[in-house]
């Protein structure tokens, strides 16, 4: 089981990236327009859910030790970071530059992820890896597994279907077919969700973790049971899934079927012309603007800090635990 579990943290976590940047968000109602198309689970339950804008703010792998910090030294860290995020030193944080910022965190994470990644898979740091290296790496375990075990299902996830997942995405990623992948190619293939030529895998992955009767169809049941599962199987659903069902039928289910076809689907999950470090950066300004002039102070940023950069409740904050940036 040690094996599994090495498979579930390299192989797992890259290729549920779609289903974690997918699952069905809640609208609240007094949010602006360009809110209500926020993918992920920014409002997962009805709740802001403030793990999403930590993660977008400084990273994905920033967010580890914040809980290892008092406010006070949260703040005093933050206060470093809005100063390198106010590229014009004028005292104030724009929408542009909030947005550079964002976008430069998510760069820096995919970066760092991928050299790690590239290192371990390829410690000669040859050109390319190819197929069978990475299948011997990550599944060669399987090798020694019977039929039965490798096809054997937890919650819909099988050895089997790990592997089959990731020979097509690599696939995908392999543009020049020939069945290795460049640090290019690779990068396409440990964050499709980022990449526009892997878009169609990505749907092809929501699609599949979605559709658990396969039908090629989303029902509003399957769009539910992606994000709550009742304790007992007659308790009453809350108030924030009965809103997620109007929101599958006022937002997702455009030709009002019942169902959410794969149109309609890549339209909930990659919708054209959508910005996400723009909207991230207009959300985090609409969180903390309280004088309503469409930028930010340090001391609006401070004062919302828990927004940024999280708060006891969460786990966050490796960017603000490096010490040779403070």
């Amino acid at each position: 089981m040690a094996t599994y579990s090495a498979v579930v943290l390299v192989v797992v976590v890259a290729a549920a990236v779609a289903i974690s940047s997918t699952s069905a968000s809640s609208i609240p109602a007094d949010l602006p327009p360009e809110h209500t198309v926020f993918h992920g689970k920014h409002f997962e339950g009805g709740e802001h859910n403030a793990q999403f804008d930590h993660d977008a703010f400084l990273g994905a792998d920033e967010a580890k030790k914040f809980d290892e910090l008092t406010p006070e030294e949260s703040k005093r860290r933050l206060g470093v970071i809005v100063d390198r995020i106010d590229e014009d030193k004028d005292g104030l944080v724009t929408l542009a530059e909030l947005k550079n910022w964002i976008q430069y965190t998510q760069k820096r994470y995919i970066d760092e992820d991928v050299n790690r990644l590239w290192r371990q898979h390829n410690p000669e740091n040859n050109k390319t890896i190819p197929w069978e290296v990475y299948r011997k790496l990550i599944y060669g375990f399987l090798d020694d597994l019977t039929k039965e075990e490798r096809e054997a299902e937890d919650n819909g996830i099988s050895y089997s279907k790990m592997l089959a997942r990731d020979r097509r995405r690599w696939a995908v990623a392999d543009q020049d077919l020939d069945d290795s992948l460049t640090r290019e190619e690779f990068t396409a293939f440990l964050h499709p969700e980022d990449h526009p030529t892997m878009k169609d895998v990505v749907l092809k992955e929501t699609i599949d973790d979605l559709d658990k009767d396969k039908d090629g169809k989303i029902s509003v049941d399957e769009y539910i049971g992606d994000m709550y599962r009742p304790a007992e199987l007659d308790d009453p659903e809350p108030e924030w899934v009965l809103s997620e069902r109007e929101a599958f039928v006022t937002h997702r289910d455009l030709d009002n079927d019942g169902y959410l076809n794969e149109a309609e689907v890549r339209q909930w999950i990659v919708p054209q012309d959508f910005d996400h470090a723009e909207s991230e950066a207009k959300h985090l300004i609409f969180e903390a603007d309280m004088d309503h002039d469409e930028q930010l102070t340090k001391a609006e940023i401070l004062d919302k800090y828990d927004v940024f950069v999280g708060s006891q409740a969460t786990d966050f904050g490796e960017a603000l635990a490096r010490h040779d940036e403070f």
